[in-house]
This record gives C-alpha cells, sequence and structure tokens, in this order.
C-alpha cells in the first residue's frame, strides 16, 4: 500500500451542535472532530477494528495539544491532514491539522500521543511486528515533510511579560 504524505483522507462539517454562544465551533468539539481524524488515521496505519479484535487491544490517549488559529462555523467543509511525528513499541506521537475545506486556512491543529494498550491488563502492551514496521514506513516518509510550527509547543507567556509579572508582583497596590 502506498505512503500517504502527509495523510489526506477525513473529510468532515462544522455541525449546528458544535456551534456555541460565539456562533462558532467550540473548543471542545474540536477535540471530539480531531477524534473523528484519529480513527481514520489509525484505520490507515493499521490499528483497526480488526487488529484491535485480533490483539484484544485499544489505544488511549496520554496527552492532546489543541491550538486554535482562525474559526470555523456552521456548515463550514473541513478537511484533516495527518502525519505521523514518532513512534516506540508502545506508543505513536501524531499530528492532525485542521482546514477550512473551501477555503484552505488552518483552522486549528492537534497535536498527541497515544498509548497501545491490552484490555486484558489495561496496562501497555507492544505493538505487532508488522504494525511497527508499517509505522516505520510511515515515520520514514512523513520525515520528508517541511516542520510544522505548532509541534511541541507549550503554554506560557513570553519573556516580556514574565518580567512584566514578577516586576508587578512586587509592587503594593493600596486602594
Amino acid at each position: 500500500m502506498p505512503i500517504e504524505t502527509p495523510f489526506d483522507r477525513y473529510r468532515d462539517v462544522v455541525r449546528p451542535e458544535w456551534i456555541d454562544h460565539n456562533g462558532h465551533m467550540n473548543m471542545g468539539y474540536y477535540l471530539v472532530v480531531f477524534d473523528f481524524a484519529t480513527d481514520d488515521w489509525f484505520n490507515y496505519v493499521g490499528l483497526d477494528r480488526q487488529h484491535r479484535a485480533q490483539h484484544n487491544i485499544t489505544t488511549f490517549c496520554l496527552e492532546a495539544h489543541a491550538t486554535y488559529h482562525q474559526e470555523v462555523r456552521q456548515g463550514d467543509p473541513l478537511r484533516f491532514v495527518t502525519r505521523l511525528l514518532d513512534f516506540d513499541a508502545k506508543r505513536l506521537h501524531y499530528f492532525h491539522e485542521m482546514y477550512h475545506a473551501e477555503r484552505g486556512y488552518l483552522a486549528a491543529t492537534n497535536e498527541l500521543m497515544s498509548l497501545h494498550v491490552s484490555l486484558t491488563t489495561r496496562r501497555a502492551a507492544a505493538m505487532t511486528a508488522p504494525l511497527l514496521e508499517r509505522l516505520e514506513a510511515i515515520r520514514q516518509a512523513h520525515a520528508r515533510l517541511p516542520p510544522v510550527p505548532q509541534v511541541g509547543r507549550v503554554i506560557g507567556l513570553n519573556a516580556r511579560l514574565k518580567a512584566n509579572a514578577a516586576a508587578n508582583a512586587g509592587q503594593s497596590h493600596r486602594g
């Protein structure tokens, strides 16, 4: 099977029930639709229903980081692009980009770390050799993609704001 570089198959539409009081998609539903994109991605890499049933495994999300770039509204078509960043015997590190499918702008990103888990023990379990081989082929293909700036980001204020906050914290306020 050829390697899609990047994986570019999942599509959706912003549903009415995802809209909040601001008239755009609520932040919680970004994670819902990113999870739908993850399901499609897992099917592609081989972590599909058949694999899960045959090996009595599942995946758990260990960490997820979302960034929001431009709002999407009810009825907007969505396109998801996914890349494998890295993996080991038990974990997958991957990254989704959500685009407005017609206008082409980046709406949001989602960086995730998932764990391959035995349903019997509810503990981490090594992936099968064929799955690891497929992931290695995908990782090598995706490693040639240009880097994306959102990967590895942390939440925090920049140094100037931190310095101002520290200076202001030492001042006494009298009213």
